[in-house]
Parts: structure tokens; sequence; C-alpha cells
């Protein structure tokens, strides 16, 4: 019998940690350090995620991958005994304490100090993601645990850090140092590596939203040996069977566009051509709107569109104070589905309003009267339900409201194998990892519309189960065998999927224009180029402003009907 490749031992290991997942999710509770938490364990090491980078071995802690969990898990998390997954319905009302961690649009509870709840409103693929950090927080304690001891007598480098770590206010100079050095022999990293780590740490630390980097390894490597020691209980992580009635049902994205249609019936564009983007939030209302606001803050437009964007980061001017003057509203959604909007009525334009660079159709804003809905990103799966209840008829008032689709434009961010951060990739396809569901997609979209600012890279996109579920290994099949992938990301199968859905039930056209673009914030085939390796910055304004304006051009200066 032939021997599996690489690829196919870590497709079958990812495939296995969903199955688990989706098992324990039904199951309603397991404890990490028990049965099903060492298969979890097995399966991320078989995959070995390119994000947590050094977590196989043994013998050094993974600091880039640690930074990353601590960025998107709440503060405390590292010390908590038990952790609940729960729907929003049941924390209503409490006392408890609202924490949310510093990257990621996720909102949890402090119920003690050892009790931790998160809020899941965004459907599987948020679970996915909190139980593989939590995993890989689980690897990282154990290493750190086996540092405590030696020879059955506590290390002098843990009673440093257990002095350090009760300390208040910051350390510095030569205390610092000794204090690093000896943090990193716990670690098995290097000093340089080690101080790297806490300095970025500190900075979120003092905002409120981790713990500093002694006080989160004392706590990971203290649960786990007060765990098998029985001092404490063993961490139990469960999901609330109000969290169980609702995966799958859409019950917050029912919500999200039942308040999204009520706005736009209740201003009265309803029957008006309607565009969606699923954008950020301030690419579109900033290229629509940047240059009035800057006029109206009395400084003087840069010619270059780039150069507006930071001016107004810079400045920190009120783009969307002035908008609301030109038929812009920004709607917050209280649904839980943590997705805002923007709703712009474009036949509100003036001239001054949008930059000069930008090619508008004055005439044919007049004629067609678009009306641009930009959707905040979601998150995975949920990608699903938002647009399949968008696109649906909704109830607003006891009337069924159909809205007139004109076009949906999805604009996201993406790893890519060809190239590196900043470049642009355009779908021709969409290939949902693990599945047999691909999507051919016919994008409006072509490299030509970007002329030579950026490199653009066209073909199929992968859609994967979570940031934290990447392998090397797979992610080189894709994009070197037949397939040919050129960028993974985690909606657009979810997107188009919902789409094709729409299009079967009659609920818009079978040739409504779809645009499908992402730039490039990380490649995670190149070490240093992974998303644990930091964020893109200002690099990522030529691509993300780019993309906008290009998508902004085919809605406002050419004739959307075919």
């Amino acid at each position: 019998m032939e021997e599996l490749s690489k690829s196919q031992k870590a497709r079958t290991a990812i495939a296995s940690f969903k199955t688990l997942v989706d098992a324990l999710i039904l199951t309603g509770s397991y404890h990490p350090s028990e049965t099903a938490g060492f298969k979890l364990e097995n399966a991320m090491r078989q995959f070995n995620p390119e994000i947590y980078g050094s977590m196989s071995n043994d013998r050094i802690v993974e600091l880039k991958g640690l930074e990353y969990v601590i960025d998107r898990l709440p503060r405390g998390v590292e010390s908590s005994t038990k952790i609940v997954l729960t729907a929003r319905e049941d924390l209503d009302s409490t006392s408890f304490k609202e924490i949310s961690p510093l990257k990621r649009r996720r909102l949890s509870y402090l119920v003690s100090a050892k009790e931790m709840c998160f809020v899941v409103t965004r459907g599987t693929t948020e679970i996915y993601d909190i139980i593989a950090h939590l995993t890989f927080l689980n690897i990282e304690a154990k290493k750190i645990g086996r540092q405590m001891r030696l020879a059955n007598q506590v290390t002098k480098e843990w009673q440093q850090l257990e002095q350090i770590a009760q300390r208040d206010g910051e350390l510095q100079d030569e205390e610092l140092d000794t204090s690093l050095w000896n943090l990193s022999i716990i670690l098995g990293r290097t000093y340089q590596e080690t101080r790297k780590t806490y300095e970025y740490l500190q900075q979120n630390c003092v905002a409120g939203y981790n713990s500093g980097l002694f006080k989160i390894v004392l706590a990971l490597g203290q649960r786990v040996v007060d765990e098998e020691d029985g001092i404490e209980e063993p961490l139990h992580i469960s999901f609330t069977p109000s969290l169980q009635e609702v995966l799958g049902h859409h019950q917050y994205a029912a919500a999200w566009a039942e308040e999204v249609v009520a706005r736009i019936v209740e201003s009265g564009l309803q029957k008006r051509p309607i565009h969606i983007i699923s954008a950020n939030l301030h690419s579109i209302r900033n290229i629509l709107y940047g240059r009035g606001a800057v006029q109206n803050s009395g400084q003087a437009v840069p010619k270059n569109l780039y150069d507006m964007v930071h001016l107004i980061r810079d400045q920190d001017i009120d783009v969307s104070g002035y908008a609301a003057a030109y038929g812009f509203i920004d709607h917050h959604d209280s649904s839980g589905s943590n997705i805002d909007v923007q709703i712009i009525d474009t036949t509100a334009l003036d001239e001054a309003c949008f930059h000069q660079s930008l090619a508008v159709d004055l005439d044919l804003i007049g004629r067609r009267k678009p009306v641009i809905v930009v959707i905040d990103y979601a998150f995975g799966t949920q990608a699903y339900e938002i647009m399949d209840e968008l696109l649906s008829p909704t109830t607003v008032s006891d009337i069924q409201i159909s809205l007139k689709i004109e076009s949906i434009s999805i604009m996201g961010k993406a790893g890519i194998l060809p190239g590196s951060k900043g470049d642009i990739m355009l779908a021709t396809a969409h290939v949902m990892e693990g599945t047999p569901h691909n999507y051919i997609v016919d994008n409006d979209l072509s490299a030509s519309d970007f002329g030579d600012l950026v490199k653009v890279f066209s073909g199929p996109m992968l859609t994967v189960l979570g940031t934290s579920l990447q392998n090397r290994d797979v992610l080189e099949r894709f994009h070197n065998s037949s397939w040919k992938a050129v960028g993974l990301e985690m909606e657009g199968a979810h997107y188009q999927r919902a789409i094709s859905a729409a299009i079967i039930q009659g609920h818009i056209e079978k040739n409504m224009k779809v645009r499908y673009a992402y730039y490039a914030s990380d490649n995670p085939l190149i070490s240093g180029q992974t998303l644990a390796s930091g964020p893109m910055g200002a690099e990522g304004v030529v691509p993300t402003y780019l993309i906008s304006k290009v998508i902004l051009e085919k809605i406002l200066a050419e004739d959307g009907t075919r």
C-alpha cells in the first residue's frame, strides 16, 4: 500500500481536528488533559499549523504563536480553569465583566478569577478558532510546566519568575535584563527573542488587553503543574445547550439582515438598485467622502489618493461626520453578529465629496440611482449565513421586502501563495478545503483594471477552516498542483455558496455582477511573512484602497446593466 504524502497526512489531520471539535460540541464538554484533549493535540501536531511556528518542538516555547493567540483571546484566559462557550442569551442582564481581545471581535465575560465565558455568535468557524487557540496554549503550557521542576525541586529560574510576576509596576534596566534572561531559560529561547515578545505584549498589557509575558508564562505553567498535583481541577471546556441550539440556524444572521433591511426601508431606498460590498469600514467611505472632509477641516487635499488616506489617519479627520450630510448612513449592529453596515445613497454625492482620482459618472448616478451597502468583514461560515439572509426576502412591518441586488463585491485580505504582502489576488474560483464544494466565479474584475501599481495574480482561491488550521504541505499542493491556487482565505466559498443558492431560489438574477478581490496580508509559505509575524501597517494602504477604488468605479462609472 502506497504511503500517504505529507499533504495527504496533513489534510487528514485537519479533517480529524474539525470532526473532533464537532463531536465535542455535541458531547457538551471535555478536559484538554484527558483523551479528547490529547486527540486534539495530536491532530494539531500532525498538521503543524504555520501560524504556530515551532509548536511541535517540545524543547522550546513558540513565542510568535503565543503573541498571535494572546492578541485574539481575552485577558486572563491563561489563568482560567473553566471555559464556557455559550450563546448570547445566556449572558443577558448579568453583572459579569465584559472583556474583549485586542484583535478579534469576540465578546467574552469574566465570571470569576478562574472562569470565563466566550459568546459565540459567528458560527462554527469561531468555535474552531477558539478551540485551536486553546489547544495551542495547552501544548505550550505543558512545555512551560516541565521547566518548573528539576529532580522534584522547583528551579531557581521558576522561583525568580514567581517573585517577578507578583511585582507591581514595570521592571527597569538591569533588573529587567536579569528577569528576561531567567525567563528565556524557562522558555528555551534566546534573550533577544524573549525580550521582543515581552516588549510586544507589554505595550498591549498597559492598554489592558493581556497580563504581560511574566504573568502569562507563570499562569500557564502553574495551571498544568497544579492539575498534575491535584491542587486545581483540570481545565474544563464546555459548550452550553443554548449554543448547540443556535448553531446552523442563522439566528443572529437573520436578526442582522432584518435590521439592515429595516434601515434601508426607513431611509426610503428599498426600491433602488442595491450594490453590496463586503469590505472594511474605512476605504469606501474615505474615497467617497475623504476629499470633502479634508477640505472641511481646512487642509489642502493631496493629489495622490494614498497620501490623502495617510493624512486622514494621521490627523484623525472625522469623515463620517462630514459624510452624514451627503447620503451616508452609519448602521451599528445590535443583533450580536458584530457586523456593522454603511448605507450610501449615491444621489446625494457632490463632486466636492470624492477624491479627484475616482472616476465617477454623475449622469449615470442620476439615471440609475444606485445605493451602496458596505458590510463589515464576516468570519468564516458566518459569511454564508449573513449573505443568505440578506439576499432572501425579509419581512419589515408585516411587508415582505425583496431588495433589487445588482452587484456583490467582496474585498478581503488573504494569504498569497505565489507573491508577497501587498499584492492582489483575483478569484476565478473558490475551493472549499476538506469538502467537495468548488465554485467557479465569473469575476467582473480583471488584472487590467488595476494598472501596474501592484502585482495582480488571478486564479482559484482556497477557502480554509481557519487561520490557525493551515499547513505548508497542503498549501504547496494546492498551489503547485493542477489546482494552481493563488491564495487562501476564509469567506469566499461561503459567500459564493449563498449567492448560488439565491440564484437557484430566484432571489437574484443569474447574470448579476460578482467581484472578488483580495489583498495579501501574508504569505504562509515564506518564513517571516506569516500572520504571526505582524500586521501589514502602512503597506496595506495601497492595495486596500486600489481595490476599493476599482470596485467603486465599476459601480459608479460603468453601466451596471447587462
